[in-house]
Order: C-alpha cells, then structure tokens, then sequence
C-alpha cells in the first residue's frame, strides 16, 4: 500500500501569508480557525450542520468556509445574518485555488466530507478533524474512512442520527478550547499519513518495468 498520492505544494502551506492571500481581513490571530469543506462542489448536509451554529461558533474561531460553487449563495445569505461583530471572521468562497496549501496550514481545525484525497491531505498534514461521511456511497468507502481515523484518535465523526449542530458543535468546542488535545489529534492523524506516497507510487511502478524488461 503506497497510499493516495498528493500535491507537492500542499506539504509547503505558509499559515502566516493564508490570511492576506485570501482577503480575509477580519481573521483574529488570537482565535483558532476552523476551516469548513464539503469540496468543490459543496456539501448541502455540512453547510446546514454549520449555519446552525455559526453565531457561537464564532465568538471562538475564525471561520472559513469552502461551500461549494452551487451553493455559495445560500453561506452568503447566512453571513448576512450574522451580527456585526462577527461578520468579518466568517469568510465565504466557492471554491479554494492555488491558497488552499496555505488555508490548510492555518486551520487548526477541518470539518469536512471523508473521501479519499480528504483523508490523504488529513493525514499527511497532521489535521484534527471533524468528518461528516456522505452516506451512502458506493462501498460505504467514507463512513469507513472516517471510522478508521476516528478510532486511532485521528478524527471524529459525526454520521447518521449523531450528525446534528448539537453534536457539531460539541466536538468543536472540545477541539478549539483544548490545545493539548488538538495537538494530540493532530499527532494521531499524522502517524497515519502518507506523504512519501506519490515517491511510493512511482517507485512500485518503475519496479514492475524493469521485472517486465528482464
């Protein structure tokens, strides 16, 4: 098993250049950021759990959050509805570009989908997390995903009847008032990533040639 290969710049985020990169000039340096996913095309479960308790997640974290091309509207509509004095930690987009290594290195907290490359990038970047599987998929592949890194200490998840903002924010708020137990996530979640895996990848490949050649 080489693991799932990835992007070279993800491993070289610059968490001190993220905030200018991405326009956000109301991030707070003192608070923790959460960084919210469901990938590019948007994850209408993650975005409702998330808008359910964004006011009081806000008075403790940065929030960025990457709602989906299709549904960007509707996260825009809620930050509309945030008081002032949060608004400007809570920023909105689409979709990620060439920022998010740096997004990734910033956040001190993900909650996002289960899938493959998620999980890859989770773990090959040492990231506490929150995952919410899509259910079903074909294989049931990120509900399992999710079990096997929540059951190391890697992650949490949050499926079925247990996905509710009660329990989203629950989880958050042990992970952002805990540092010690972040960094022990974080720790847990690393020491199952692959980030040699696409060098692994290669070399199986390269090994095959040459046993075919001979």
């Amino acid at each position: 098993m080489t693991g799932n290969p990835l992007r070279p710049d993800l491993i070289n985020g610059d968490a001190k250049a993220a905030p200018e990169r991405l326009g956000w000039t109301g991030w707070t340096p003192m608070l923790p950021t959460v960084y919210v996913t469901g990938g590019s095309l948007g994850a209408r479960q993650v975005n409702e759990l998330v808008a359910e308790i964004l006011p009081e997640l806000l008075r403790h974290a940065n929030v960025f959050h990457q709602a989906g091309g299709l549904l960007a509207d509707e996260a825009h509509a809620a930050a509309l509805r945030l008081p002032a004095d949060l608004r400007a930690r809570y920023l909105v987009r689409g979709f990620v570009g060439e920022e998010l290594a740096d997004l990734l290195a910033l956040a001190d907290v993900v909650v996002s989908r289960s899938g493959g490359g998620t999980v890859s990038e989770l773990t090959a970047l040492g990231k506490p997390s929150v995952l919410i599987p899509l259910v079903p998929t074909g294989g049931d592949e990120q509900r399992r995903n999710a079990e096997h890194l929540a059951a190391r200490g890697a992650a949490r998840m949050l499926a079925g009847e247990d996905a509710t903002p009660a329990r989203l924010a629950e989880e958050l708020a042990a992970l952002l008032t805990d540092p010690l137990r972040r960094a022990d996530m974080a720790e847990q979640a690393r020491g199952m990533g692959r980030p040699d895996a696409a060098a692994a990848l290669t070399g199986e490949v390269l090994a095959l040639c040459g046993r075919q050649d001979s």
